[in-house]
């Protein structure tokens, strides 16, 4: 049976209090490159990820488009048009077979009023992914694609295991998605990584792309955002 137990970000709520919550909510199954919801769209719930995940995509009136991040598991998604009721400004898309859970807006709102603990979570997640946008808009305001590449490398690696100084990516990158998240053409990424495997600073290993020397990297955004 499914209940909103499984949500984390509503674990302090009493079980029969979230029973009577979850007895308005609807209880989704996508598929695996599944359009969940798409770009101005006017519903307003909230989707909860009880598993799979999800990649939210920014299309623009040219048809171009962006990938802004993937959110997985435990975590939601469209709180921006629960709160304000504005159309969606995204589109999201499986990208596993993922069982969501979709809350009402005014269910939504009056979860948040009467727990202003929920209420601050949410708010916390939102500022961290605001953070996370200023940077990329940072990024793409004062950095050329290829040391966006190495910023993105770096973020979706992951501390190796018995190599600590190295990182690895797990499972590797797909290039054409890098490009997207990176707003440059799939040749563009193809040709840098090329040349960090020709330079020994990143290899491919079985099941993921290991940075050898994430601190290279490091070291040459460094003087890409100086200036120098």
């Amino acid at each position: 049976m499914d209940t909103l137990d499984e949500i984390s970000l509503l674990s302090g709520i009493p079980t029969d209090e979230l029973a009577v919550y979850g007895r308005q909510c609807s209880w989704l199954i996508y598929d695996d490159h599944e359009l969940v919801v798409d770009y101005a769209d006017t519903t307003t719930d909230v989707r909860f990820i009880l598993s799979g995940g999800v990649r939210v995509i920014f299309r623009a009136p040219n048809g171009k488009e962006m990938i802004l991040g993937e959110i997985g598991a435990g975590m939601f998604f469209g709180e921006l048009a629960a709160i304000d009721g504005d159309i969606r400004s995204a589109n999201v898309t499986a990208t596993a077979k993922s069982r969501i859970c979709a809350m009402p807006a005014a269910v939504f709102r009056k979860l948040l009023a009467a727990h202003p603990e929920v209420a601050l979570e949410v708010m916390q997640v939102l500022t961290s992914r605001i953070r996370s946008l200023n940077q990329r808009i940072a990024e793409h305001s004062f950095l050329d694609a290829k040391y966006r590449l190495y910023n993105e490398l770096i973020r979706l690696s992951r501390p190796r295991s018995g190599k600590p100084d190295q990182r690895i990516i797990s499972p590797p990158p797909n290039q054409s998605a890098l490009a997207e998240t990176i707003g440059c053409r799939r040749e563009v990424v193809s040709r840098e990584i090329a040349k960090l495997k020709a330079e020994g600073i990143v290899e491919s290993s079985r099941g993921g792309l290991v940075l050898g020397r994430p601190e290279a990297l490091s070291k040459m955004l460094s003087v890409a955002w100086s200036g120098d």
